[in-house]
């Protein structure tokens, strides 16, 4: 009988590692929900800068690990913007008309729920010299389910330079 008692005592502290082991596992991120929030902005919304309209695109592509963001001005060439998550933070990645790619990223995210995201550089690749124009930075304020503003910063000729746009979810 004492036997018996003490597997299923065994079985049962089993059982519960097991089952707190899955809660964890399935327990996400705060960069995860960060980014879930950020898919939010999924369709597409219109703005204008200086006279020319603008159109983004936002989908999720890559089963739903990546959000592409299709700059679509009226008058210009197509831009793309990836984001991820990479750990405690998240990635943008411009693919950028100067024909350079600036990958920016966040510090760890400690605020799952934060309407403000800012994107900080980490590195260029396809510059041809350090004084090309690049972006440097951008802050996405996801102002409300239907409104949304970027500021994005840029470097040109060892000068620093900043952008505004905002924009209205098309409905």
């Amino acid at each position: 009988m004492k036997r018996i008692l003490k597997y299923a005592a065994l079985g049962f502290i089993g059982l519960a590692w097991m089952g707190a082991s899955v809660a964890l596992a399935s327990e996400k991120s705060k960069s995860q929900i960060a980014f879930e929030q950020l898919t939010s902005l999924v369709g597409e919304w219109k703005g204008e800068k200086d006279g020319v309209a603008i159109r983004l695109v936002y989908s999720l592509t890559a089963n739903g690990s990546a959000l592409m963001e299709e700059f679509r001005p009226e008058k210009g060439p197509v831009m793309i913007t990836m984001f991820t998550t990479d750990g405690a933070r998240l990635i943008a990645t411009h693919y950028c008309s100067a024909g350079n790619q600036p990958q920016m990223t966040t510090e760890a995210i400690t605020d799952s729920q934060a309407k403000r995201l800012e994107f900080r550089l980490l590195r260029v690749t396809g510059l041809k010299t350090s004084k090309d124009w690049h972006n440097s930075g951008l802050i996405v304020l996801i102002e409300d389910k239907n409104h949304l503003t970027q500021e994005w910063t840029y470097q040109f000729n060892g000068e620093t330079g900043k952008t505004v746009f905002h924009f209205a979810r098309e409905a």
